[in-house]
């Protein structure tokens, strides 16, 4: 009897392990590249075939989103680890768009949200409401006064609020007693961010590091913070990213989601390669010297021009009724220009009533000559001549 009770058994101890591992499964994923991920994206937000993806791109004034399909529940200790892999390319240098944050939030639209400083999260009339139920890790690159941003290169932790309750200008630390290196959010090269919140705590500790390096053992920031009172029973998780008047072209190469126990390391040898960015550099160059190119010639072209205006002005010659008669025996201006040396005062023989005389040799014949220099102004002197 004992032995067809434990047969009996089986299914059901099979049973449970399986939806056991099931639920283990559900509270966790990892995502070393997107590539053939099924995730809700809006906006600009979009996967290339290589898995990269895209939040923003350069158009200006928009929000792209993208978020896990399904919401994950939270009890009343909620607690979670969450690792990715991120990089920021600004369109102009120097003059980025407004960065990418880390959103766990009750609802996956966001169609009321301003773009720019508001990060697609929130709008002039929504941020700051205990009603919101958000909480999000921003990776600032505009320094908004609004907000109290401590610069336009920092991480913060939000909570309804793009005014953070705690932030830090990006940076790591090597080791634990070291200090810590800065990290520049926009340099276009993959950076790598942990989130761990621990619900018993209720503390958020948010690390962030160049990809490849292991994750620091100190966090950038350790913040206290009670997320039970901010968490509905479901919440949606994913990232938010916005333009301004500025563009970034935002990416995640990389992510993986734990509710139990810390996320799962990415593979950076997994992880989708980045758009050259060196290349894009490289044409916005050539592009302006192109540009650089043609205004040069064009200057040249008007210099010329003027320059053979006035060579053609120099040599002009004017031409008299009387000379129809005398045409077979014309000289040029040019040839008595070069034959008296540019009429120079060493070569003058003397001066008449209506005009002086210079001696001279023709270019052509070497022939000795002397040239009556009669002004414009005296018609009665080309008479006399």
């Amino acid at each position: 009897m004992a032995g067809r009770d434990a047969y009996l058994l089986r299914p059901v101890v099979f049973l449970l392990f399986v939806v056991l591992v099931f639920a283990r499964d559900e509270d966790k994923f990892i995502y070393n590249g997107f590539r053939g991920a099924h995730l809700h994206l809006d906006g600009l937000a979009e996967i290339y075939p290589s898995g990269l993806l895209q939040l923003t791109n350069t158009s200006l004034q928009l929000n792209g989103h993208a978020f896990y399909p399904r919401p994950f529940k939270f009890g009343a200790t909620p607690s979670f680890s969450t690792t990715f892999v991120f990089a920021m390319h600004p369109e102009v240098q120097n003059h980025s768009g407004s960065g990418i944050a880390f959103v766990i939030s009750p609802s996956m639209n966001f169609e009321h949200a301003v773009t720019a400083e508001y990060l697609g999260l929130f709008n002039v009339s929504n941020n700051g409401l205990k009603s919101d139920h958000i909480f999000a890790v921003e990776l600032d690159t505009v320094q908004n006064a609004i907000f109290g941003d401590i610069d336009g290169n920092h991480v913060g932790v939000d909570v309804n609020s793009l005014r953070s309750i705690d932030s830090a200008s990006a940076a790591y630390y090597p080791d634990d007693e070291g200090p810590k290196r800065s990290l520049d959010l926009t340099g276009g090269k993959p950076l790598q961010v942990w989130v761990d919140y621990n619900g018993e705590e209720m503390l958020v500790n948010v690390t962030i590091a160049p990809v490849r390096l292991p994750k620091p053992k100190k966090a950038l920031l350790s913040t206290r913070v009670d997320l039970s009172r901010v968490f509905l029973d479901s919440m949606y998780i994913g990232f938010s990213s916005s333009t301004g008047l500025s563009a970034n072209e935002h990416y995640i190469l990389g992510w993986s989601w734990s509710q139990i126990g810390q996320a799962q390391g990415l593979d950076p040898s997994k992880l989708p390669p980045l758009p050259s960015f060196r290349n894009q550099r490289q044409k916005l160059n050539t592009i302006s010297l192109v540009l650089l190119i043609v205004a040069v010639l064009l200057l040249l072209l008007v210099f010329a021009g003027v320059t053979c205006s006035i060579w053609k002005k120099k040599y002009e010659e004017l031409y008299e009724p009387w000379e129809r008669e005398y045409a077979p025996h014309r000289f040029s201006y040019k040839d008595l220009f070069e034959a008296t040396k540019g009429f120079r005062e060493s070569e003058l023989l003397g001066v008449g009533g209506f005009g002086k005389v210079y001696k001279g040799v023709l270019p052509s014949t070497h022939a000795q000559i002397a040239v009556k220099r009669v002004s414009h102004d005296s018609r009665q002197g080309m008479k006399e001549f």
